[in-house]
């Protein structure tokens, strides 16, 4: 049974396994509260994963051991398992789907794991795995719902309250559930007064949908950024503990996220991967009653595939308003590029890219112009095209 003593067992078992990542105090993404950072994206493998998988393969017996582990993952338990197992001299497998990124799939085999690659998403995977742990006798590592899994998540509710006085609320992504298990439990039992909030993706309701509707719900489909997430069934465990101990859970979407990871590169020089930045989405985008508040976001990992940051980085930059496109109906006569750049140029923007499109306008010589800039805000673009719009430019 999970218990608080398990808990602080966890912690000692994982003194000399995992890094204990400090509260770092974030100024300029949530200027309504006093927002502080768990940055667990600077934990040992880049995720909060690697506590709770260390954990339960520290407390498998001998013969468990002996026989390997398997355990299925979209790529931060994935590392972790690899991790402790290799630390531990013994033999894993890691079932990943894929559409993991390639970078978490050769981090795992980094670690000392075989992979095995399966298609379609992590349920799919988690499939394979329970699969080949009959057929081939593996001890089964679950990513989430699992006592000691849950009890190794649940130290890091005693860091931050370590870290930190006078907290009011802590800020939680929600997979399938085993890290805000953990850490709602242990909060509760030492400080029931902290609220503690979860926070899933739109394209991956699954524990939203199931505390709501009072059941167990599986989803037929997931789609997000939030890889780390996209569970589409909660654990029996995690449900239940998700039900009895968090206070509220909130969506947030992937433009939202997008922009949170913007903003912890831009403000707090720190690389978040989507699942661990949906906590900083659902504070900046006022997802709970946080005004005034003491508030602890879980950035909960970092595994970003660098090819994946760069288009996230330009959905972000469109979600705030800093970068924008206009198509503007024009006659084709000289002199009406300059005409616009002066305007925008004027204005404080930035042009940085011009199309010349033909297309079915109302005058025969008319065509379109398509620009793109930079800007500061959404309010910066909206004084850009009321100055074309003054200028007798007509925007499409």
């Amino acid at each position: 049974m999970l218990s608080l003593d398990k808990v602080f067992n966890a912690q000692t078992v994982l003194k000399n396994i995992v890094r204990e990542t400090k509260l770092v105090r974030a100024y300029g993404i949530a200027p309504e509260c006093e927002l502080y950072l768990k940055p667990e994206n600077l934990q040992i493998t880049g995720s909060f994963k690697v506590r709770g998988s260390a954990y339960k393969i520290a407390m498998l017996t001998d013969e468990e051991k002996r026989r390997g582990v398997i355990a299925c993952s979209a790529g931060n338990h994935a590392q972790g398992v690899a991790l402790a197992a290799t630390k531990n001299g013994i033999r894993s497998l890691i079932c990943l789907p894929d559409s993991a990124p390639i970078s978490k799939v050769e981090a795992t085999k980094g670690y000392g794991a075989e992979v095995c690659l399966v298609e379609g998403c992590y349920d799919d995977a988690y499939k394979k795995a329970l699969e080949l742990k009959d057929s081939e006798g593996y001890t089964f590592v679950h990513p989430f719902d699992d006592e000691n899994v849950i009890a190794g998540q649940g130290t890091i509710a005693l860091e931050i309250i370590n870290d930190l006085d006078n907290i009011d609320a802590i800020v939680v992504p929600i997979g399938g559930g085993g890290l805000i298990s953990g850490i709602a439990y242990t909060v509760k039992q030492i400080r029931p007064s902290i609220k503690v909030y979860g926070v899933q993706v739109a394209g991956a309701p699954s524990m939203y949908n199931s505390v709501k509707d009072g059941e167990i719900e599986c989803l037929s489909a997931v789609s997000t950024i939030a890889d780390g997430i996209a569970v589409k069934k909660p654990g029996e465990n995690t449900y239940a503990l998700v039900k009895e101990y968090v206070d509220e859970i909130a969506l947030v979407t992937d433009d939202e996220v997008s922009s949170a990871i913007l903003a912890l590169i831009e403000k707090q020089k720190m690389i978040a991967e989507g699942a661990g930045a949906t906590s900083v989405a659902a504070v900046m985008f006022d997802k709970f009653d946080l005004k005034g508040k003491r508030v602890v976001a879980v950035v909960s990992g970092g595994n970003i595939d660098v090819t994946s940051l760069s288009r996230v980085i330009d959905r972000g930059l469109l979600k705030s308003g800093r970068s924008s496109s206009l198509l503007i109906e024009l006659i084709d006569k000289p002199g009406q590029l300059k005409d616009i750049s002066r305007i925008i140029a004027d204005c404080g923007g930035n042009v940085t890219g011009v199309h010349y499109e033909k297309g079915d306008t109302e005058s025969v010589n008319g065509c379109f112009l398509r620009i793109e800039m930079e800007t500061r805000d959404f309010e910066h673009v909206n004084l850009i095209t009321k100055t074309l719009r003054d200028e007798g430019f007509k925007l499409v």
